[in-house]
């Protein structure tokens, strides 16, 4: 009997708790369950799903990315100084933030395929520089329209109304980001579990020397995953000045915890017992409900990181005890 509950704890505890938050808001809130707050919550939570999609394919392939916070601080202040410096049109400043996020991701994969070095450490290093370039090119401001240099001028741009868009707009009163999210987590949970590629990721996380003794190449599968990763922490970034309608530094500090608490609470989605990206959306919605529910009841901002730790170390405590237990 108790290992049937912890199975079931493990296969769909996450998804009871997301039920079990929402009706306890819901009755404590009239105005929690409602179409507007529900699609709020789903709008709230696209950046953080988009990092945290990006540290999904990193960890498939037995690897960990530190750096997509300050990929997103980068690209969040680069979006905005292509438009406000710059005048650039929105194409060139998604194409340049897609490449900036790339390459990055291919600074990780070199440090960490080619040189060798721990995955943890390399993208803890790349973080700092990453972190380093982007305060530097800003010059320690926040980039807004038509905002004043320290010489008396100002700049001669604002950002684009349809870039706003992308983090601002809605359609039937869903917010765009929102649907871009699903899609995006449809197209990655279909090229994880029905292409060979995405199964070729698995393998390879699962047993680097296996798979190259099976034809995988390993390095240059590992190469991509963090690519992917750098990409979808650039995507985090666009939606992040698209939202906020300016460049923030240190935009992506705090997203780097919430989108890790995502990807380990999906561990234990459906128990999967592996990073997946339902998984990892499951656990930022969970995330998400926390945060916005908390909000409405007007806990001081600062007790929500206890809610969320508290989550993340019970939804942990599930997920490796009964792995630890499968591998006695």
């Amino acid at each position: 009997m108790k290992d049937k509950l912890l199975h079931y704890a493990f296969r769909y505890g996450a998804v009871v708790v997301i039920i079990g938050v929402i009706a306890f808001f819901s009755f404590r809130l009239p105005y929690f369950f409602t179409y507007g707050n529900l699609s709020d919550i789903l709008g709230s939570i696209t950046i953080v799903t988009f990092v945290a999609i990006g540290v999904t394919l990193s960890l498939v392939v037995d690897g960990f990315d530190l750096s997509v916070g300050s990929t997103v601080s980068l690209t969040t202040v680069g979006a905005a100084s292509l438009m406000i410096w710059y005048q650039q049109p929105v194409y060139v400043v998604i194409i340049v933030s897609l490449l900036a996020g790339a390459l990055i991701g291919l600074l990780n994969a070199l440090l960490i395929v080619k040189l060798r070095i721990p995955d943890l450490l390399a993208t803890l290093a790349v973080m700092y520089i990453v972190g380093g370039i982007h305060k530097t090119y800003a010059q320690g401001y926040n980039i807004y329209n038509h905002m004043e240099f320290p010489d008396g001028t100002k700049a001669p741009g604002e950002m684009s109304a349809a870039f706003l868009q992308l983090g601002q707009g809605k359609w039937f009163g869903i917010p765009i980001s929102a649907v871009l999210l699903i899609i995006a987590v449809a197209a990655v949970h279909i090229f994880l579990t029905r292409t060979k590629y995405g199964r070729q990721m698995y393998v390879t996380g699962g047993n680097e020397e296996a798979a190259r003794l099976s034809g995988i190449k390993v390095k240059k599968v590992r190469t991509l995953a963090y690519v992917a990763s750098g990409i979808f922490a650039a995507i985090g970034g666009i939606l992040y000045a698209s939202r906020v309608g300016s460049g923030q530094i240190d935009a992506g500090s705090p997203l780097l915890m919430e989108s890790v608490a995502a990807v380990f609470v999906g561990f234990s989605v459906f128990g999967a017992r592996k990073p997946n990206v339902i998984g990892t959306f499951i656990g930022s919605v969970l995330i998400g409900v926390l945060v916005n529910g908390l909000t409405m009841m007007n806990m001081q901002y600062f007790t929500h990181d206890i809610i969320k730790g508290t989550v993340l170390v019970l939804a942990l405590a599930v997920t490796f005890y009964v792995l630890n237990r499968s591998k006695a």
